[in-house]
């Protein structure tokens, strides 16, 4: 990594162990990596910033990478690696506050219908999603109805009840919790160690 990179970039998890606060979720999708049951359409819900978007991402590594027998997706990986730098060609990611017309998730359901081209599975990422349209939902819904094969969707949202029933129903839901000020002091002082900054206590307690 390069010295002038920004930090909640260099710091963003990378497995699922990384992702601080939210082991109820984090166990499960490794135990359904494992046992290769895995869904085909997930929403995860929960505040912002507290590790959606970075689980979504590590599970799609899990999915297309060799991983540990416990389910971690190896770190070294040509995959991980390509999903960690954004040029891995399976993972699409769609930012719902920008693309929510009918038009964006017809693009999205034409795209579904070609199978992965260098992992074990497509996996489509749609964040912000309550901000779709009625129409938009209509059209993915029909995605989630009948899903093609090995095709993962993640939709995350800070607003679950914005959705409509029938996409939630569709869905295997994870409510990721706010954080603790434990877990983010324990984070901050993992990153410190790391970046060999001193501080003290009282101040971590204040970013907190």
């Amino acid at each position: 990594m390069t010295n002038n990179q920004v930090f909640y970039r260099k710091w963003r998890p990378t497995r699922f162990d990384e992702v601080a606060g939210q082991d109820h979720i984090t166990k499960t999708l490794k135990r359904a990596v494992v046992s290769d049951r895995v869904a085909h359409a997930y929403l995860f819900n929960g505040p912002r910033g507290v590790g959606k978007t970075s689980t979504a991402r590590i599970l799609a590594k899990a999915l297309n990478a060799d991983t540990t027998p416990d389910g971690e997706p190896i770190a070294d990986s040509d995959v991980s690696r390509a999903i960690d730098n954004g040029s891995f060609l399976d993972l699409i990611e769609i930012d719902a506050a920008s693309n929510r017309r009918i038009d964006d998730i017809r693009d999205i359901r034409e795209n579904t219908k070609f199978q992965a081209t260098s992992g074990g599975y497509k996996v489509y990422i749609i964040d912000e999603v309550h901000n779709l349209t009625t129409e938009a939902f209509n059209a993915l819904l029909k995605t989630l109805e009948e899903p093609p094969p090995n095709i993962v969707m993640i939709l995350a949202t800070t607003e679950a009840s914005s959705l409509p029933l029938t996409v939630v129903s569709r869905c295997q839901r994870f409510d990721f919790k706010r954080l603790s000020n434990e877990d983010v002091i324990n984070r901050l002082i993992e990153i410190c160690d790391a970046e060999e900054i001193e501080t003290e206590p009282a101040v971590l307690e204040m970013i907190a």
